[in-house]
């Protein structure tokens, strides 16, 4: 789930290197949670701050909050607190998917789509489906009809409808072609289901129990859930819940080319094709396998964002790694929050710790 204006995924671009000061950053919390009391940063739950090896920031605040859209009321946010992370689930998705490929459970993104999906013979026989690869469920190219502008409290928003639906999967895979696959950008919480359901059916797992074994526990993720529809399919699109220090653990493996405490996770190859530019979205933003993409031609910024304020930026070069988690659910205006923490918060003070030493 994601507000739908680009403004929410201004690129952040540090082309450089530097050597920490650690007690230049020691403030960095102070001013975090000064500019939270002013009221300036509205719905924030908590951020986290990284620059290489070294924490920069970490913060928690108090506020309402939701669990896939029920109500929990007020909540004391702490480092053990799960959050949602809405679309955010979909970067972690492609991940997963570049982990199975590499295991040779599921078909390289070349493969054509329906062929994959046996049981729905009678639309794979439909004229223009063949056309449909999973390279373009990766990167939301379909050409099939969705619809995502809508809220998510309106049962005609195509998400919200797939949810209902009695089998999630043939809902997607029937709406009508409205151009060839390729041509275009669709957001779709559609096509991150259709990657979950082929890892699942490739591993022989439930897409939790993957990730669980997979990646979760490779990096020490110990408390996590992924929410279940009402047909007991876990919701590749937007209902895995972590704590933030463990959503950080994602960022820098991130930022570290898929190895995490010296173990390969995610193949180096895997990472690249994810964040080779498949779409241009705007003048600054691209999009590649299920993550968002900024930053000028061989420098990624890799971006995941999510509805109410979740938000993971990584910076592999120099090795920035900031994530936000908020409550403005539903909310046109929550990238607001999660933006001013990256760009009045994170950057500065990386700029002077690299000004500091030099």
């Amino acid at each position: 789930m994601i507000q739908r204006s680009v403004h929410f995924l201004l690129p952040v671009f540090l082309v450089l290197s530097s050597v920490l000061h650690p007690s230049q950053a020691e403030t960095l919390n102070r001013k975090l949670k000064d500019s939270f009391e002013a009221g300036e940063l509205p719905g924030l739950h908590g951020a986290i701050i990284d620059f290489k090896d070294k924490r920069l920031a970490e913060v928690y605040f108090p506020g309402s909050d939701e669990r896939w859209g029920d109500p929990l009321g007020e909540r004391r946010h702490s480092a053990e607190t799960l959050h949602d992370l809405r679309s955010v689930t979909k970067s972690v998705v492609g991940l997963l998917y570049g982990i199975a490929l590499a295991d040779g459970k599921v078909p390289d993104p070349d493969a054509p789509l329906y062929k994959l999906f046996p049981q729905y013979a009678d639309l794979a026989g439909e004229p223009g489906r063949e056309r449909i690869l999973v390279a373009h469920v990766l990167s939301m190219q379909m050409g099939l009809e969705w619809n995502e502008d809508l809220p998510y409290s309106d049962p005609r928003n195509s998400e919200i409808a797939m949810e209902r639906a009695s089998d999630r999967y043939r809902y997607v895979l029937e709406q009508a072609i409205v151009e060839p696959p390729g041509q275009s950008w669709r957001y779709s919480g559609g096509a991150a289901a259709l990657i979950g359901k082929l890892i699942a059916d490739g591993t022989g797992l439930d897409l939790d129990a993957y990730a669980r074994e997979k990646l979760f526990e490779p990096l020490g993720i110990e408390t996590h859930e992924w929410i279940k529809g009402a047909d007991g399919e876990a919701s590749a699109a937007s209902g895995l819940r972590l704590t933030l220090p463990d959503l950080m653990k994602i960022g820098r493996l991130v930022a570290q080319d898929g190895v995490y405490d010296g173990q390969r996770i995610v193949s180096s190859d895997w990472l690249a094709r994810s964040f080779e530019p498949q779409v241009k979205i705007s003048d600054q933003i691209r999009y590649g396998y299920l993550w968002y993409i900024a930053g000028p031609e061989n420098h990624v910024v890799a971006i995941a964002v999510g509805n109410g304020g979740q938000r993971l930026t990584v910076e592999p070069d120099p090795g920035l790694v900031v994530a936000s988690f908020a409550g403005r659910y539903n909310d046109p205006e929550s990238w607001r929050t999660s933006i001013k923490v990256l760009f009045e918060f994170a950057v500065p003070e990386v700029r002077k710790l690299i000004a500091g030493s030099k």
